[in-house]
């Protein structure tokens, strides 16, 4: 059985993901799947400097990945001519990854998983949902992003409706991770219960 977790940006994706960590499964991460597809000497980094200029590399080669955010949340065409770069690596990354998976069930964690054809590789939708001031307050304050780029990313995002309505099951992350933590641990048990 395969969980998709998402939420959007400052939902607390990557808190659920490590309190399932904690409990011995795998989670597969999209994100991490998606820097990784854009490494130095990856063909796919090297299409995203040919079509967005060396502006979008760092000085050690790598993706300046706040200077591509910017240009590609500022153009919905550049958005949409990236994510058709990467959405078919990402998603053959993901699956090899899954494949390999050994624990009981796999999570598999993306922020564009209703957004994406990612949702057809999981049995079930889990969100974390929290109010959208809440995304606002905690990106910009980790993340150091302005209010208006944390909202031209929040509106790319499918909304927080929508979400709900795909869900088969919310955590609503308002409270303490130790809170967080009881939810999820209600979760795995049920999960263990279904496959």
């Amino acid at each position: 059985m395969i969980i998709g977790l998402t939420g959007g940006i400052g939902s607390g994706k990557s808190a659920v993901s490590s309190c399932f960590e904690q409990l011995g499964i795998t989670v597969v991460d999209a994100d991490i799947v998606a820097r990784e597809v854009v490494e130095p000497g990856c063909a796919a980094l090297n299409s995203i400097a040919d079509h967005f200029g060396n502006g979008v590399l760092t000085s050690e080669g790598t993706l300046d990945r706040a200077a591509l955010r910017t240009l590609i949340f500022a153009d919905e065409n550049q958005r949409k001519w990236l994510e058709a770069l990467l959405h078919p690596l990402i998603r053959d990354a993901i699956a090899t990854q899954l494949k390999e998976s050994d624990s009981p069930y796999s999570i598999l964690s993306s922020p564009l998983l209703l957004e994406t054809d990612q949702h057809t590789m999981v049995d079930r939708v889990l969100v974390v949902d929290v109010p959208v001031e809440l995304q606002i307050e905690r990106t910009t304050q980790r993340d150091n992003n302005t209010v208006e780029l944390v909202e031209s990313i929040i509106a790319a995002q499918s909304s927080r409706a929508l979400k709900q309505q795909k869900a088969d099951d919310i955590i609503l992350n308002i409270g303490t991770i130790e809170a967080l933590e009881e939810d999820v641990s209600a979760l795995h048990q049920r999960y263990l219960q279904q496959i």
